[in-house]
């Protein structure tokens, strides 16, 4: 008797179709993520009314809605259909697509698809296995449910930025939209968990994400310290620098190294790493003074000890501080530039941090990959960020049975 046969999947979500009205961050983020795993992502859009992230810094300055970075990375390993929902083929089309997919995911205000006829009720008439992620800043329900958020509100309103900055100054927000990342996680352990039960039940379900309340959840920590304890959030506290917070050990701190503004870190915990990086530095005459001649006593001479070894560090790169101390035994790491960090650093090349792959505009587009490896159904790069409609004729004609004639129509009517 021969072995029973087993469906191999290139992707651990191939075969699952997601439909994709996300834009920004937020939702891409999330999409990207069941791209990357094999799920057929149809990223939807309008050339009147462009996702904001295909204008974003674009190389070369080009005008060119292809040639954002950050479009790259957020949208690799997806199709693009440009789709008019506002005229009624297209609404129809919409509708056809809805019944052959799995997922739907918008970051929308809460009433975008409800005003297009389309709220959860109308899509599971459609396909009652529908799951439908909807990712707003407070939900689709509730008293504030109809304000607009973007990432860096959601944070404000969480508590996140107030949790920014340093003791005395006004809370320094977040340079960057942290809770769209965060926001676009949680969107794809949502949409899992409801694979899951559909697999179970044949059922599908609307997950209605607030952003908001995904940010109040990483503050729980500091909100439990001050409910028990009545201590504050650290940044209304002077905070230790780069000196040990917790623990009195010295040396340890961030020192200045060879080069314009570069650093190293140093961080000696006991008498024998002491030891090493004294032999490692060369056993200088000021080691042996009495004021270093115990863990107690460098604490308590930290200024002094710390000016006496930057006179070693500064004749130094940070990597080489890095590879002297590391082999000596003695805790120590290079203060990496961005550059150093994403091109050079041996351990991130290894796991293929950043990736490549050719794209027609960008020559190589070059994206951030996923940092987990997965034995039996590894991530993939399968495709480039696509162009604006570069899969439009594809999934009309293959997917959605339009014939090549009303193809044409459609984009002289204004639908494709």
């Amino acid at each position: 008797m021969s072995e029973p046969q087993t469906l191999l999947r290139k992707g651990a979500l191939e075969g699952v179709r997601v439909i994709d009205f996300s834009w920004i961050v937020a939702g891409p983020q999330c999409t990207r993520i069941l791209g990357d795993f094999g799920a057929d992502v149809i990223k939807i859009e309008n050339d009147a009314n462009m996702d904001y992230i295909r204008a974003s810094r674009p190389v070369g300055g080009s005008s060119s809605p292809n040639r954002s970075p950050l479009f790259t990375t957020l949208n690799r390993n997806k199709r693009s259909l440009t789709l008019n929902v506002m005229h009624p083929r297209g609404m129809e089309l919409l509708k056809d697509l809805i019944k052959k997919s799995d997922v739907i995911v918008e970051n929308f205000s809460s009433r975008v698809l409800e005003k297009w006829g389309l709220g959860y009720e109308e899509q599971k008439k459609i396909n009652p296995k529908i799951i439908y992620c909807s990712m707003s800043g407070f939900g689709h329900s509730g008293r504030d449910r109809d304000f607009v958020t973007w990432g860096p509100t959601a944070q404000a309103l969480s508590g996140l930025t107030f949790m920014s900055g340093l003791p005395g100054e006004e809370s320094a927000g977040w340079g960057f939209s942290y809770m769209d990342h965060t926001g676009g996680f949680y969107g794809t352990i949502a949409i899992m968990m409801a694979l899951i039960h559909r697999n179970k039940t044949g059922k599908g379900q609307h997950i209605d994400l607030s952003q908001v309340e995904s940010g109040i959840a990483l503050t729980g920590t500091s909100v439990l310290d001050y409910t028990v304890n009545n201590r504050p959030f650290r940044r209304d506290e002077m905070p230790p620098g780069n000196r040990a917070p917790d623990r009195q050990i010295a040396p340890h701190n961030s020192y200045p190294c060879k080069g314009d503004d570069r650093w190293c870190v140093i961080a000696v915990t006991n008498e024998d790493e002491w030891d090493s990086l004294v032999n490692a530095v060369g056993n200088p005459s000021w080691a042996g003074e009495d004021r270093f001649a115990s863990m107690e006593s460098r604490f308590a001479n930290q200024e002094f000890l710390d000016a006496f070894i930057a006179q070693w560090t500064v004749n130094h790169s940070p990597h080489e501080v890095f590879d002297i101390l590391q082999r000596a035994g003695v805790p120590a790491g290079a203060v990496q530039t961005p550059m150093e960090r994403a091109e050079k650093d041996p351990q991130l090349k290894h796991r293929d941090f950043i990736s490549e792959i050719p794209h027609e505009e960008l020559g190589k587009a070059r994206v951030e990959s996923i940092p987990m490896r997965m034995s039996e159904t590894p991530w993939q790069l399968e495709r480039p960020s696509p162009l604006l409609g570069e899969h439009s004729a594809e999934i009309y004609t293959e997917l959605l049975d339009v014939t090549p004639e009303e193809l044409g129509t459609l984009y002289e009517d204004g639908v494709a």
